[in-house]
Protein backbone atom coordinates (compact mmCIF):
# COMPACT_ATOMS: atom_id res chain seq x y z
CA UNK A 1 0.00 0.00 0.00
CA UNK A 2 2.94 2.13 0.95
CA UNK A 3 4.21 1.42 -2.64
CA UNK A 4 1.01 2.50 -4.53
CA UNK A 5 0.98 5.62 -2.43
CA UNK A 6 4.51 6.67 -3.46
CA UNK A 7 5.69 5.56 -6.63
CA UNK A 8 9.14 6.99 -6.61
CA UNK A 9 10.07 4.73 -3.53
CA UNK A 10 13.27 3.17 -3.96
CA UNK A 11 13.48 1.22 -0.42
CA UNK A 12 11.94 0.91 2.53
CA UNK A 13 13.83 0.27 6.22
CA UNK A 14 12.24 -1.49 9.24
CA UNK A 15 13.21 -0.72 12.63
CA UNK A 16 12.20 -2.89 15.52
CA UNK A 17 9.96 -5.67 13.41
CA UNK A 18 9.41 -9.22 14.74
CA UNK A 19 9.76 -12.31 13.30
CA UNK A 20 6.59 -12.47 12.24
CA UNK A 21 5.96 -8.99 10.59
CA UNK A 22 9.24 -9.89 8.70
CA UNK A 23 7.49 -12.35 7.08
CA UNK A 24 4.65 -9.87 6.04
CA UNK A 25 7.43 -7.53 4.48
CA UNK A 26 8.88 -9.44 2.14
CA UNK A 27 10.45 -6.04 0.16
CA UNK A 28 11.69 -4.19 3.06
CA UNK A 29 15.43 -4.01 4.42
CA UNK A 30 15.60 -4.50 8.33
CA UNK A 31 17.93 -1.41 10.21
CA UNK A 32 19.41 -4.41 12.37
CA UNK A 33 20.50 -6.23 9.52
CA UNK A 34 22.01 -3.64 7.62
CA UNK A 35 23.40 -2.55 10.75
CA UNK A 36 25.52 -5.48 11.08
CA UNK A 37 26.55 -5.88 7.43
CA UNK A 38 28.10 -2.15 7.85
CA UNK A 39 31.63 -2.23 7.79
CA UNK A 40 32.70 -0.59 11.49
CA UNK A 41 34.73 1.91 10.19
CA UNK A 42 33.51 5.73 11.16
CA UNK A 43 33.74 7.79 8.42
CA UNK A 44 33.54 12.06 7.36
CA UNK A 45 30.80 12.79 4.59
CA UNK A 46 32.18 15.93 2.24
CA UNK A 47 29.86 18.31 3.03
CA UNK A 48 29.41 22.16 3.20
CA UNK A 49 28.61 24.32 6.18
CA UNK A 50 25.61 25.95 4.06
CA UNK A 51 24.36 22.45 2.54
CA UNK A 52 20.97 20.60 3.99
CA UNK A 53 21.66 18.45 6.86
CA UNK A 54 17.81 17.32 7.74
CA UNK A 55 14.38 17.52 7.15
CA UNK A 56 12.30 18.85 10.28
CA UNK A 57 8.35 18.31 10.05
CA UNK A 58 6.58 20.80 11.99
CA UNK A 59 3.88 19.44 14.31
CA UNK A 60 1.05 20.41 12.14
CA UNK A 61 -1.04 22.14 14.86
CA UNK A 62 -2.28 24.34 12.00
CA UNK A 63 -2.83 21.44 9.33
CA UNK A 64 -0.73 18.76 7.31
CA UNK A 65 2.80 19.20 8.64
CA UNK A 66 5.85 20.61 6.32
CA UNK A 67 9.07 19.29 6.47
CA UNK A 68 11.69 22.08 7.03
CA UNK A 69 15.33 21.95 5.41
CA UNK A 70 18.00 23.01 7.73
CA UNK A 71 21.63 23.43 7.13
CA UNK A 72 24.57 21.45 8.73
CA UNK A 73 25.66 24.68 10.93
CA UNK A 74 21.94 24.89 12.77
CA UNK A 75 22.18 22.56 15.92
CA UNK A 76 25.43 23.62 16.42
CA UNK A 77 24.48 27.11 16.44
CA UNK A 78 21.40 26.51 18.63
CA UNK A 79 23.08 24.15 21.28
CA UNK A 80 25.71 26.98 21.69
CA UNK A 81 22.96 30.18 21.73
CA UNK A 82 20.33 28.38 23.55
CA UNK A 83 21.94 25.53 25.29
CA UNK A 84 24.97 27.12 26.92
CA UNK A 85 23.75 30.83 26.16
CA UNK A 86 20.63 30.75 28.06
CA UNK A 87 20.18 27.27 29.56
CA UNK A 88 23.97 27.34 30.85
CA UNK A 89 24.19 23.61 30.05
CA UNK A 90 27.50 21.55 31.13
CA UNK A 91 29.64 18.27 30.93
CA UNK A 92 27.92 17.00 34.54
CA UNK A 93 23.83 17.80 33.93
CA UNK A 94 21.89 14.89 33.68
CA UNK A 95 18.63 16.18 30.72
CA UNK A 96 15.56 14.78 30.61
CA UNK A 97 13.37 15.62 27.88
CA UNK A 98 9.82 14.42 27.37
CA UNK A 99 9.42 15.92 24.09
CA UNK A 100 10.67 13.27 21.71
CA UNK A 101 14.02 13.32 19.56
CA UNK A 102 11.39 13.85 16.40
CA UNK A 103 10.56 17.08 16.90
CA UNK A 104 13.10 19.97 17.15
CA UNK A 105 12.22 21.12 20.73
CA UNK A 106 13.18 17.36 22.11
CA UNK A 107 16.40 17.16 19.19
CA UNK A 108 17.95 19.94 21.05
CA UNK A 109 16.70 19.10 24.73
CA UNK A 110 18.17 15.87 24.44
CA UNK A 111 20.88 15.49 21.52
CA UNK A 112 22.68 18.56 20.06
CA UNK A 113 22.82 20.74 24.02
CA UNK A 114 24.08 17.55 25.62
CA UNK A 115 26.22 16.58 23.40
CA UNK A 116 27.82 20.36 22.62
CA UNK A 117 29.10 19.86 26.57
CA UNK A 118 29.66 16.28 26.87
CA UNK A 119 26.25 16.49 29.64
CA UNK A 120 23.94 12.92 29.44
CA UNK A 121 20.60 12.57 28.34
CA UNK A 122 18.14 10.37 29.54
CA UNK A 123 15.49 8.98 26.79
CA UNK A 124 11.99 7.82 27.65
CA UNK A 125 11.27 5.45 25.19
CA UNK A 126 7.35 5.46 26.34
CA UNK A 127 4.42 7.65 25.90
CA UNK A 128 5.23 10.75 28.50
CA UNK A 129 2.32 9.90 30.72
CA UNK A 130 2.52 11.37 34.22
CA UNK A 131 3.27 8.05 35.43
CA UNK A 132 5.88 7.77 33.45
CA UNK A 133 7.38 10.88 33.02
CA UNK A 134 7.54 11.22 37.54
CA UNK A 135 8.81 7.61 37.78
CA UNK A 136 12.14 8.33 35.27
CA UNK A 137 12.59 11.31 37.42
CA UNK A 138 13.05 9.40 40.18
CA UNK A 139 14.77 6.94 38.84
CA UNK A 140 17.30 8.96 36.89
CA UNK A 141 17.97 12.30 38.86
CA UNK A 142 18.59 14.52 35.78
CA UNK A 143 18.97 18.24 36.57
CA UNK A 144 17.05 19.68 33.25
CA UNK A 145 13.80 18.52 32.87
CA UNK A 146 12.34 19.65 29.47
CA UNK A 147 8.37 19.34 28.58
CA UNK A 148 5.52 21.41 27.06
CA UNK A 149 2.93 23.33 29.55
CA UNK A 150 0.26 20.97 29.18
CA UNK A 151 2.11 17.93 30.97
CA UNK A 152 3.23 20.41 33.70
CA UNK A 153 -0.12 20.75 33.97
CA UNK A 154 -1.04 17.15 34.31
CA UNK A 155 2.25 17.05 36.86
CA UNK A 156 0.68 19.21 38.67
CA UNK A 157 -2.81 17.44 39.60
CA UNK A 158 -0.89 14.18 39.74
CA UNK A 159 -0.78 13.46 43.63
CA UNK A 160 2.53 11.99 43.97
CA UNK A 161 4.29 15.48 42.90
CA UNK A 162 6.16 16.91 45.22
CA UNK A 163 9.40 18.78 45.64
CA UNK A 164 11.86 18.32 42.92
CA UNK A 165 9.56 16.26 40.83
CA UNK A 166 11.00 13.10 42.65
CA UNK A 167 14.83 14.06 41.57
CA UNK A 168 17.09 15.93 43.81
CA UNK A 169 19.76 17.48 42.01
CA UNK A 170 17.00 18.97 39.64
CA UNK A 171 18.20 22.33 39.16
CA UNK A 172 16.37 23.68 36.02
CA UNK A 173 12.72 22.94 34.16
CA UNK A 174 12.34 24.78 30.82
CA UNK A 175 8.81 24.40 28.83
CA UNK A 176 8.03 25.28 25.00
CA UNK A 177 5.84 24.03 22.18
CA UNK A 178 2.77 26.66 23.57
CA UNK A 179 2.56 29.40 26.04
CA UNK A 180 2.99 28.63 29.56
CA UNK A 181 0.01 30.22 31.45
CA UNK A 182 1.42 32.18 34.27
CA UNK A 183 -0.78 30.36 37.35
CA UNK A 184 0.96 27.21 35.72
CA UNK A 185 4.76 28.26 36.26
CA UNK A 186 3.98 29.83 39.83
CA UNK A 187 2.14 26.85 41.15
CA UNK A 188 5.14 24.79 39.55
CA UNK A 189 7.66 27.10 40.96
CA UNK A 190 5.59 26.82 44.49
CA UNK A 191 4.94 22.79 44.81
CA UNK A 192 8.27 21.73 43.03
CA UNK A 193 10.52 24.60 43.84
CA UNK A 194 12.07 24.67 40.68
CA UNK A 195 11.57 28.06 38.16
CA UNK A 196 10.21 27.23 34.90
CA UNK A 197 11.73 29.33 31.61
CA UNK A 198 8.88 29.41 28.91
CA UNK A 199 10.51 29.60 25.73
CA UNK A 200 9.32 30.46 21.90
CA UNK A 201 10.58 27.90 19.15
CA UNK A 202 9.80 26.93 15.87
CA UNK A 203 10.71 24.01 13.54
CA UNK A 204 11.53 26.94 11.05
CA UNK A 205 14.29 28.19 14.02
CA UNK A 206 15.07 24.33 14.68
CA UNK A 207 15.29 25.68 18.65
CA UNK A 208 14.40 28.19 20.89
CA UNK A 209 14.81 32.25 20.03
CA UNK A 210 12.75 34.12 22.58
CA UNK A 211 12.76 32.88 26.30
CA UNK A 212 12.79 33.60 30.19
CA UNK A 213 16.27 33.11 31.55
CA UNK A 214 17.98 31.77 35.07
CA UNK A 215 17.50 34.65 37.51
CA UNK A 216 14.93 36.43 35.29
CA UNK A 217 11.65 34.76 34.76
CA UNK A 218 8.48 36.94 34.06
CA UNK A 219 5.69 34.21 34.00
CA UNK A 220 3.08 35.10 31.62
CA UNK A 221 5.58 36.36 29.48
CA UNK A 222 8.10 34.47 26.69
CA UNK A 223 11.00 36.67 27.97
CA UNK A 224 13.40 38.37 25.44
CA UNK A 225 15.24 37.34 22.52
CA UNK A 226 17.76 35.06 23.11
CA UNK A 227 21.11 36.20 22.20
CA UNK A 228 21.93 35.79 19.03
CA UNK A 229 18.60 36.62 17.56
CA UNK A 230 16.43 39.55 17.01
CA UNK A 231 13.08 39.71 16.66
CA UNK A 232 10.22 42.18 15.83
CA UNK A 233 6.69 42.99 15.90
CA UNK A 234 4.91 44.45 12.57
CA UNK A 235 1.58 44.37 11.01
CA UNK A 236 -0.07 43.21 8.01
CA UNK A 237 2.24 46.00 5.86
CA UNK A 238 5.10 44.66 7.20
CA UNK A 239 5.66 47.98 9.48
CA UNK A 240 7.04 47.42 12.91
CA UNK A 241 4.83 48.23 15.89
CA UNK A 242 5.78 49.62 18.66
CA UNK A 243 5.42 48.31 22.80
CA UNK A 244 1.89 47.83 23.93
CA UNK A 245 0.81 46.95 20.11
CA UNK A 246 -0.41 43.39 18.58
CA UNK A 247 1.37 42.10 15.64
CA UNK A 248 2.61 39.37 14.30
CA UNK A 249 6.39 38.08 15.60
CA UNK A 250 9.00 37.33 12.82
CA UNK A 251 12.78 36.77 13.53
CA UNK A 252 16.29 37.09 12.62
CA UNK A 253 18.74 34.12 13.31
CA UNK A 254 21.36 32.09 12.27
CA UNK A 255 19.56 28.65 12.89
CA UNK A 256 16.79 29.67 10.23
CA UNK A 257 15.47 26.92 8.02
CA UNK A 258 16.11 27.03 4.10
CA UNK A 259 12.69 26.96 2.91
CA UNK A 260 9.94 23.83 3.15
CA UNK A 261 10.45 20.50 1.00
CA UNK A 262 8.63 20.79 -1.76
CA UNK A 263 6.31 23.67 -1.11
CA UNK A 264 7.49 27.05 -2.44
CA UNK A 265 4.24 29.25 -2.26
CA UNK A 266 4.35 28.82 1.59
CA UNK A 267 8.20 29.49 1.94
CA UNK A 268 8.05 32.53 -0.14
CA UNK A 269 5.39 33.35 2.65
CA UNK A 270 7.41 32.10 5.85
CA UNK A 271 11.06 32.71 4.72
CA UNK A 272 10.94 36.65 3.87
CA UNK A 273 14.68 37.56 3.08
CA UNK A 274 16.67 37.43 6.51
CA UNK A 275 13.15 37.22 8.21
CA UNK A 276 11.13 34.13 9.31
CA UNK A 277 7.87 35.13 9.68
CA UNK A 278 6.24 32.77 12.94
CA UNK A 279 2.69 33.09 12.66
CA UNK A 280 2.30 34.13 16.29
CA UNK A 281 0.20 37.35 17.52
CA UNK A 282 2.33 39.00 20.17
CA UNK A 283 2.72 42.44 21.84
CA UNK A 284 5.90 43.77 23.89
CA UNK A 285 6.14 45.60 26.99
CA UNK A 286 7.54 48.72 28.23
CA UNK A 287 10.27 46.46 29.77
CA UNK A 288 10.99 44.21 26.60
CA UNK A 289 9.08 41.42 27.33
CA UNK A 290 7.05 39.61 24.60
CA UNK A 291 3.20 38.70 25.50
CA UNK A 292 1.84 35.33 23.37
CA UNK A 293 -1.75 36.70 22.34
CA UNK A 294 -2.31 33.70 19.59
CA UNK A 295 -1.58 32.78 16.54
CA UNK A 296 -2.60 34.83 13.77
CA UNK A 297 -5.46 32.57 12.39
CA UNK A 298 -6.73 32.18 15.68
CA UNK A 299 -7.40 35.48 16.33
CA UNK A 300 -10.57 37.01 16.61
CA UNK A 301 -12.71 40.15 17.16
CA UNK A 302 -15.54 40.22 19.85
CA UNK A 303 -17.67 44.09 19.63
CA UNK A 304 -14.77 45.38 17.42
CA UNK A 305 -11.56 44.16 20.04
CA UNK A 306 -9.13 41.37 19.73
CA UNK A 307 -9.49 38.86 21.60
CA UNK A 308 -6.90 36.42 22.18
CA UNK A 309 -7.77 32.90 22.95
CA UNK A 310 -4.87 31.90 24.54
CA UNK A 311 -5.84 34.95 27.36
CA UNK A 312 -9.03 33.41 27.67
CA UNK A 313 -8.11 30.18 27.88
CA UNK A 314 -5.16 31.01 30.74
CA UNK A 315 -8.02 32.80 32.32
CA UNK A 316 -10.12 29.25 32.61
CA UNK A 317 -7.21 27.33 33.58
CA UNK A 318 -6.76 29.24 36.57
CA UNK A 319 -10.21 28.17 37.80
CA UNK A 320 -10.05 25.52 40.24
CA UNK A 321 -12.09 22.85 38.32
CA UNK A 322 -10.30 23.21 34.82
CA UNK A 323 -7.43 20.98 33.53
CA UNK A 324 -7.26 22.70 30.07
CA UNK A 325 -8.95 24.77 27.86
CA UNK A 326 -8.92 25.90 24.42
CA UNK A 327 -11.00 28.85 22.52
CA UNK A 328 -12.35 29.57 19.53
CA UNK A 329 -13.92 32.15 17.56
CA UNK A 330 -17.90 30.97 16.43
CA UNK A 331 -20.54 33.22 14.98
CA UNK A 332 -23.61 33.37 17.07
CA UNK A 333 -27.42 33.80 15.88
CA UNK A 334 -26.79 37.09 14.34
CA UNK A 335 -23.35 35.98 12.44
CA UNK A 336 -21.74 37.78 15.15
CA UNK A 337 -18.30 35.79 16.30
CA UNK A 338 -18.29 35.14 20.07
CA UNK A 339 -15.91 33.20 21.92
CA UNK A 340 -16.53 29.40 22.88
CA UNK A 341 -14.62 27.08 25.01
CA UNK A 342 -13.78 23.27 25.25
CA UNK A 343 -12.38 22.62 28.89
CA UNK A 344 -11.34 19.38 30.49
CA UNK A 345 -12.44 19.41 34.17
CA UNK A 346 -10.73 18.00 36.83
CA UNK A 347 -11.58 14.80 39.14
CA UNK A 348 -14.16 15.53 41.26
CA UNK A 349 -15.99 17.97 39.20
CA UNK A 350 -19.16 17.67 37.56
CA UNK A 351 -20.11 20.20 34.80
CA UNK A 352 -23.45 21.91 35.09
CA UNK A 353 -24.84 25.28 34.54
CA UNK A 354 -23.91 26.47 37.85
CA UNK A 355 -20.48 25.69 37.37
CA UNK A 356 -20.54 27.34 33.58
CA UNK A 357 -21.78 30.97 35.20
CA UNK A 358 -18.91 30.74 37.57
CA UNK A 359 -16.33 29.71 34.61
CA UNK A 360 -18.03 32.78 32.54
CA UNK A 361 -17.74 34.72 35.89
CA UNK A 362 -13.94 34.00 36.60
CA UNK A 363 -13.14 35.34 32.42
CA UNK A 364 -14.79 37.97 32.58
CA UNK A 365 -13.43 38.82 35.66
CA UNK A 366 -9.83 37.42 34.79
CA UNK A 367 -9.49 38.97 30.76
CA UNK A 368 -12.51 41.16 30.37
CA UNK A 369 -16.09 41.47 30.26
CA UNK A 370 -16.30 40.81 26.50
CA UNK A 371 -14.14 37.55 26.31
CA UNK A 372 -16.24 35.34 28.17
CA UNK A 373 -17.29 32.31 26.56
CA UNK A 374 -20.84 32.05 25.34
CA UNK A 375 -20.29 28.59 24.58
CA UNK A 376 -18.65 25.93 26.86
CA UNK A 377 -18.00 22.53 25.93
CA UNK A 378 -17.03 19.88 28.15
CA UNK A 379 -14.12 16.94 26.22
CA UNK A 380 -12.44 14.28 27.87
CA UNK A 381 -9.50 15.70 26.21
CA UNK A 382 -8.18 18.20 23.62
CA UNK A 383 -6.83 17.32 20.11
CA UNK A 384 -3.29 17.80 20.32
CA UNK A 385 -0.21 16.92 17.94
CA UNK A 386 2.51 14.69 19.57
CA UNK A 387 4.41 17.74 20.37
CA UNK A 388 1.20 18.70 22.82
CA UNK A 389 -0.26 21.83 20.60
CA UNK A 390 -3.31 22.03 20.64
CA UNK A 391 -4.73 21.81 17.06
CA UNK A 392 -7.70 24.24 17.19
CA UNK A 393 -8.48 23.82 13.49
CA UNK A 394 -10.04 20.27 15.02
CA UNK A 395 -12.26 22.09 17.30
CA UNK A 396 -13.53 24.19 14.39
CA UNK A 397 -14.66 21.34 12.25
Amino acid sequence: KLRDRLPHLRAVIVVGASASERSQLPDAHFFEELLAKAEPIPFTAPTMSDEVALWMYTSGSTGEAKAVRHVHTSLMVTARLMGRGVIGIREDDVAFSAAKLSFSYGLGNAVSFPMSVGASTVLLPDRPTPQAVLATLRRHHPTIFYAVPSLYAALLAHPEIGPGAGSDRLRLCVSAGEALPAHLGERWREVVGIDVLDGLGSTEMLQTFLSNRPGDVRYGSTGKPVPGYEVKIVDESGRELPAGEIGELVVRGPSAGESYWNDRAKSRRTFVGEWTYTGDKYLRDADGYYYYCGRTDDMFKVNGMWVSPFEVETALASHEAVLEAAVIGKEDGEGLTKPKAFIVLKNGYAADERLFDALRAHVKERAGPWKYPRWIDVRPDLPRTPTGKIQRYKLRD
